[in-house]
């Protein structure tokens, strides 16, 4: 099921520091971000390909469904809040902030086999 998790966030008078390395349950192969959207973003499941995604400006809301047709809405309002998803779990991001950056941390390279299109309801 898909998971939000805080990761821990230092702050000083230089700014902020988040450490997100230990939070995320999978090695990471893939890093990319999604930024200047001006409409939703995903709209798939993966094969085997576990994600983490944090929105580090900005805002943007996941919408989630899973095998079991269950429906979850996150708000990522903020860059400590981190989104675990499973491979299974069809993700849209939408509702992005015209500041938003989405960063998407993944378990595998990137392979189009491991898209799954159709959403499972």
């Amino acid at each position: 099921m898909a998971q939000l998790v805080n990761a821990t966030t230092y702050s000083d008078a230089r700014g902020n520091l988040t450490v997100i390395e230990k939070i995320v349950p999978f090695d990471i192969k893939r890093v990319f971000y999604i930024s200047g959207a001006t409409s939703p973003r995903g709209n798939h499941s993966n094969k085997k390909t576990h994600t983490a995604l944090v929105c580090v400006a900005g805002t943007c809301q996941v919408t989630v469904y899973n095998k079991n047709k269950q429906i979850d809405i996150f708000d990522l309002d903020a860059p400590e809040k981190v989104l675990v998803l499973r491979p299974e779990e069809y993700r849209i991001m939408h509702n992005f902030s015209p500041d938003a950056v989405l960063l998407v941390m993944a378990s595998e390279y990137f392979d189009k086999d491991d898209y799954i299109e159709e959403i499972p309801l």
